[in-house]
């Protein structure tokens, strides 16, 4: 939700305009939201975002002559208030790694419902992370093809994801159920079904993990 009385601020950058007037169009149905510019290609996007310093930015990760990924680096570095989501149809590892290691701190599929995109706005609007449910799967696919698991693991949650991303940074059950305003109870059962489904056995093998899916750095 909106910050108090402030509204949220978002940059749009699309290459294709029936994209942004889509997102233009549902982000217009929310009365805290407002897009406050839109660009076609990386360069503009990150010349927008200095200017505007929007909250949010929404990027496509291949626009033209400054891709997702540079232009992500680019906005972080020069505006580091704005959080920047990947919005996009690539689901390559590697392409997600280098996003989220350039800064995104939300990756969301344009296959996605208009509640989970509405979500994943709010989300970075309050400093959040916010991952496609479909991005968990593709990492956990990942994960097992390189540590040679015989059966695959379901899907983590976008909350098991965040989960797990905060037990790799070190953090306590308690301090992870204080950031993400849950019980420490419940932290615990994300860990366990995240541990299940990752087929792992250890804190370390979920360090692993985060690293290898790029959710903190090695």
């Amino acid at each position: 939700m909106a910050r108090g009385n402030f509204m949220v601020r978002i940059l749009l950058a699309d290459d294709r305009i029936v994209v942004r007037r889509g997102l233009r169009a549902l982000i217009e149905t929310r009365q805290d939201f407002e897009v406050c510019a839109e660009a076609l290609n990386g360069r503009d996007a990150v010349d927008l975002a200095i200017h505007h310093r929007p909250d949010v930015a929404i990027l496509e990760i291949s626009l033209p002559l400054v891709d997702g990924i540079e232009a992500t680096r680019r906005i972080r570095r020069e505006v580091p208030v704005t959080e920047i989501m990947i919005f996009t149809l690539q689901d390559a590892e590697e392409q997600i790694r280098a996003a989220l290691q350039a800064g995104a701190r939300g990756y969301v599929f344009k296959s996605e419902s208009d509640n989970q995109i509405i979500q994943s706005i709010e989300a970075l609007a309050q400093h959040h992370r916010f991952f496609s449910s479909h991005l968990s799967k593709v990492l956990c696919d990942n994960f097992v093809e390189h540590n040679g698991s015989e059966h695959q693991p379901g899907p983590l949650t976008a909350r098991e994801f965040e989960v797990v991303r905060l037990i790799a940074e070190g953090k306590s059950n308690k301090c992870i159920a204080y950031a993400l305003d849950i019980s420490a109870k419940t932290v615990e059962a994300h860990r366990s079904a995240s541990m299940r489904k990752l087929k792992v056995h250890s804190t370390a093998q979920l360090v692993r993990y985060a690293i290898r899916c790029g959710l903190i750095q090695p």
